[in-house]
């Protein structure tokens, strides 16, 4: 009988990030989901149906074998989230709910 390897559930992208097989998934997402709502495998499998056990247990496993990398990851993402959240015009609704409560 063949064993897996537990990271048979994750492969890179050309830019080096990490994702769920057939899942369309980034491994931080499951990290974070873990971390930002304290789910367990178990809980992260009854919000996000489309992974199996296993490969929630395999994105874990590869975060925490790559924590700090993964960890920077996350900081990038955030970073570059911030950056374009500050470039950003409002939305049409945010426009529109700001004009109202001036005319209040």
């Amino acid at each position: 009988m063949a064993i897996l390897d537990v990271r048979s559930h994750v492969t890179r992208d050309a830019d080096g990030r990490a994702w769920v097989l057939e899942a369309n998934t980034k491994v931080i997402e499951i990290a974070m989901d873990r971390y930002a709502y304290g789910w367990s495998p178990e809980e992260i499998h009854f919000q996000h149906p489309h992974l199996s056990l296993a490969q929630i247990h395999s994105a874990l496993s590869f975060y925490y074998d790559h924590q700090p990398e993964m960890d920077a990851e996350i900081e990038r993402d955030l970073q570059e989230y911030k950056e374009l959240r500050a470039k950003a015009e409002p939305s049409p609704f945010t426009r529109r709910m700001k004009a109202e409560a001036r005319a209040e």
